[in-house]
């Protein structure tokens, strides 16, 4: 409704200022502002005392428990942001990871909101793995007594899209437990869909337990400068761009050193660096001629109503790398392609024609009807930011943060294709240029800092990035101790990364132990979970003496392997049955002695 000065309390100059600011609003801002105008209502009658409240008047506050499974720490922050505003309009609150959760408690549940990621193929993430068994097994108790509600966090490039947390949403009403809200499942773009479901899930709260209490807000201060996030990146320049993969290796890996001065951001050994990256400039245009657009012509890109070009858009906005099934689904909505309709009864054959293939395909598989660059936003998703472990340690290069990159680049459906953000940096990125970033913080990738814990590190490749930043803080700490790396590429002579690093590492005594494997210098191929084999009784001592097992990597090969060395290397040593062995590791990773940062 617009205000007017005969249907609100304010003067023209007011009502005029008001319309033009409420339109803009978002819900979460719309909350704050309440809670902020309810705040200052209640802190200006402070001095009036209140009458007390008798013992009939008193309404009984329901706990909330929030329960999170994060693999990236995405759902572990959309977690603590919900339990802050819970806590605004008074409500109890619980908060845990999945692991560190009782589950015999559930019977004890009020209100519970679920927070999940899903990893790989429809995975639970590792911290989530244990709560989710429980709760699919037979010893899961009724819920007859409980609310609930489920945000899940996923990649619309994945075949199981948001499994996990439809695989809790179903259960959970099958144990007895009452929907308050629509589960949401949200793509890599998460905020805003996560905000809608705040949204609702707090205004079903707010009615169902109504105290007549007003929120408590602490009123912002104006922040010195601004703070850097995914949604408003920091523009760094890039400091140096170096090949670190040798003459004659089948890989190209780089060392990219970007400036932090001046962005107030910071980090810790196990956090990553995000970049948002800019699509192909030469792709971008294929796709431009071949749907006859004007590339200056200005479309919308968000429901905010923000314009761009069309160059910039597919630049710089829009993901048009990766196909996916809702694409397909709503691409087909628009270009009026009998072919393109039925391909989508079919599949399998989706499946296996978003393989590799990316938007200019699909408009040249199936070209559409003329229609309006308008409806990009319509079809496609926003660029995703791409994540990286970070290779340096925050205490010793204060003012920039280096970053370890393995350029992809592969040949499918008869089209040489690069990584999108590999790509531009090793082909289009100079010193000097500018990247968009944010720190990205990894709270179950976290290191132990003292002389007395033993420290096993398992990361070939461009996984041993967050081992570099590790053991670079600990020489700037001062900190020596029992570290053991673990590391493996193709070859010694090409692809031993940071070879000198180490080696110094070693002579002074911030690294004590280092193992490698390079798989193609010898007639079989060897790898890390071999190493780890070979040193199967050190290894074992170690773990026994309370040693941290981290891993970084590949996680459909190497990650899987290693895993499975380890539960042959402690089933064989500790003199323990499959099972013993199982529960033992599990042991490790509820003590966050078991950490992995796998993709």
């Amino acid at each position: 409704m617009t205000l007017q000065v005969v249907n609100s309390p304010f003067d023209q100059k007011q009502t005029e200022i008001l319309n033009q600011l409420l339109p803009t609003l978002t819900d979460a801002q719309k909350n704050w502002l309440a809670g902020y105008l309810a705040a200052s209502q209640a802190n200006a009658s402070q001095a009036a005392p209140a009458p007390e409240q008798t013992a009939t008047q008193q309404v009984a506050t329901r706990t909330v428990t929030i329960l999170y499974g994060s693999e990236t720490g995405n759902s572990q922050e959309l977690a603590e942001k919900l339990s802050e505003q819970l806590k605004s309009i008074q409500r109890d609150v619980t908060i845990s990871c999945m692991d560190d959760y009782k589950p015999k408690k559930l019977k004890e549940v009020e209100d519970l909101f679920i927070v999940t990621a899903t990893h790989g193929e429809g995975d639970p993430p590792d911290n989530a793995i244990q709560f989710h068994e429980f709760l699919h097994g037979r010893k899961a108790p009724k819920l007859d007594n409980v609310n609930f509600a489920v945000l899940s966090l996923g990649d619309e490039s994945y075949e199981h899209f948001c499994q996990t947390g439809k695989d809790f949403d179903k259960r959970l009403e099958e144990l007895g437990a009452t929907r308050i809200h629509p589960r949401v499942d949200c793509d890599v773009d998460y905020e805003e869909p996560a905000e809608e479901w705040f949204t609702g899930v707090l205004d079903f709260l707010k009615k169902d337990n109504d105290t007549g209490t007003s929120a408590t807000v602490t009123e912002p201060t104006p922040a010195e400068q601004p703070i850097y996030s995914k949604s408003n990146p920091y523009t760094a320049e890039v400091l140096d761009n170096i090949k670190l993969s040798g003459q004659g290796s089948n890989k190209e890996t780089r060392h990219i050193e970007i400036a932090l001065d001046g962005s107030n951001l910071s980090y810790e050994p196990g956090d990553c660096l995000a970049i948002y990256p800019k699509n192909d400039p030469t792709l971008v245009q294929q796709i431009i001629n071949e749907l006859e657009w004007n590339p200056e012509q200005t479309i919308p890109i968000n429901k905010q109503g923000e314009i761009r070009s069309v160059q910039e858009a597919l630049t710089s906005i829009f993901e048009i790398t990766r196909l996916t099934k809702g694409l397909l689904e709503k691409a087909a909505a628009h270009f009026e392609n009998k072919k393109l309709t039925k391909l989508l009864d079919e599949p399998e054959q989706v499946k296996s024609y978003i393989d590799g293939r990316d938007l200019l395909d699909l408009i040249i598989d199936y070209p559409p009807a003329p229609f309006e660059p308008s409806l990009l936003m319509q079809i496609l998703r926003k660029i995703p930011a791409r994540q990286y472990s970070i290779s340096s340690s925050y205490k010793a290069n204060e003012d920039e943060v280096h970053l370890t990159i393995a350029t992809v680049r592969y040949n499918t459906h008869g089209r040489d294709r690069n990584g999108v953000c590999s790509g531009e940096i090793a082909d289009r990125i100079k010193p000097g240029d500018q990247l968009n970033i944010y720190v990205h913080k990894n709270p179950n990738f976290k290191f132990p800092f003292d002389e007395e814990t033993p420290v096993i590190m398992i990361g070939p490749g461009t996984g041993v990035a967050p081992f570099r930043g590790y053991i670079e803080e600990r020489e700037e700490l001062e900190l020596k101790g029992k570290t053991w790396l673990f590391f493996g590429d193709q070859h010694f002579r090409s692809d031993f990364l940071y070879q000198v690093d180490w080696q110094n590492w070693l002579n002074k005594g911030y690294l004590s132990k280092m193992d490698v494997a390079f798989s193609r210098d010898t007639e079989e191929k060897v790898y890390v979970q071999h190493r780890m084999k070979e040193n199967a009784q050190q290894l074992y001592e170690w773990l026994e003496a309370g040693a941290y097992f981290f891993v970084c990597g590949d996680e459909k090969r190497m990650a899987k392997d290693v895993h499975e060395a380890l539960l042959a290397i402690v089933s064989e040593q500790g003199k323990l049955s499959q099972e013993q062995a199982t529960e033992y590791i599990n042991k490790l990773k509820q003590e966050k002695r078991y950490q992995r940062d796998v993709y």
